[in-house]
């Protein structure tokens, strides 16, 4: 039986030339690159491809291209692999919904333009985001508490990717606080050049109209389990799927509890689908402590397919 776990990455694991070779391999991710480019007006190939000075980081451009080369190099080498299941870091869980064939990958590939889109115009004057390092879960959620009984201003935790590695979200005064007391700790906050104050309520506005649009789409059972990152579990029911992506944008991505729910549910390997290795590299801070072997990997290209 397989306890094989596909992972794949989302915003900020862009780099240039990513998805070529698989694109230039597989005609159905060629076509993915051409209907990306269609949905979003952009030239995508020639930003991530050819042009060096091109924003990369411009997440009208980065959630679809960078959504197609994981869908690419999925296509590209999922004969070769035997997953028991799959889940992706925010942007990336529109890859793992292609890959158990929740979503076509056309209607990934649609999804995450518009949500690109929607995203990158969601952005309020003081609205931001900024990455903690160094600083335990408990201490972030009091810090975070702290800072909204302070302010009145909106503030959560957006991501939880490691036990030291979180993000916060929300508005400028209450992101201050929280950075002030976070360098009283010894930690360290560093604030992300983002639009918005993603994942977080503040951009409801545009989660209602990507909702809107979720409906349209044609959702089926999964394939293999997808794990989620608004519940860090599983959902066979097409349905009940649709109704959790709905709330994604606006809820905390449950990184460390998804890895912990695969754990339990007997994951040992876990092979990162898709460019950098971020990912790869939040899996020995969140397995540190386990008392059995596991095996991580990142492919990144088809070079990188044994």
């Amino acid at each position: 039986m397989s306890s094989l776990a596909i992972l794949f990455p989302g915003q900020g694991s862009q780099e240039k030339g990513m998805g070529r070779d698989a694109a230039e391999a597989v005609p159905e991710a060629m076509a993915l690159w051409e209907l990306a480019e269609k949905e979003s007006g952009l030239p995508l190939r020639t930003i991530y491809w050819e042009d060096e000075d091109a924003d990369m980081s411009d997440t009208r451009a980065l959630q679809p291209a960078l959504t197609v080369v994981n869908i690419s190099l999925w296509l590209a080498l999922k004969d070769k692999l035997t997953p028991a299941c799959t889940a992706g870091h925010s942007l990336g869980e529109y890859a793992s919904l292609a890959a158990a064939g929740v979503l076509s990958p056309e209607d990934a590939v649609r999804a995450v333009t518009l949500r690109g889109k929607l995203m990158a115009e969601s952005g309020g004057a003081g609205h931001g985001m900024a990455a903690v390092l160094k600083t335990r879960i408990g201490d972030v959620e009091g810090i975070v508490e702290r800072a909204v009984e302070q302010t009145g201003a909106e503030l959560r935790i957006a991501n939880y990717n490691s036990p030291a590695q979180f993000v916060i979200s929300g508005e400028a005064e209450a992101l201050e606080a929280a950075q002030g007391m976070i360098k009283e700790i010894k930690g360290r906050a560093v604030p992300l050049p983002v639009s918005g104050a993603f994942h977080s309520p503040l951009i409801q506005e545009a989660a209602d109209e990507f909702a809107r649009f979720l409906d349209t789409l044609q959702w089926n059972s999964p394939a293999f389990p997808v794990y989620h990152n608004a519940t860090a579990s599983t959902e066979s029911d097409p349905e009940v799927i649709r109704e959790i992506m709905k709330k994604q944008m606006t809820s905390s991505v449950l990184w460390i509890q998804t890895l912990d729910a695969m754990w339990g549910d007997g994951m040992r390997e876990f092979a990162e689908i898709g460019p950098k290795g971020v990912l790869f590299k939040l899996l020995k801070p969140n397995f540190k402590d386990r008392d059995e072997p596991w095996e991580g990997r990142n492919i990144d290209s088809l070079d990188a397919v044994s």
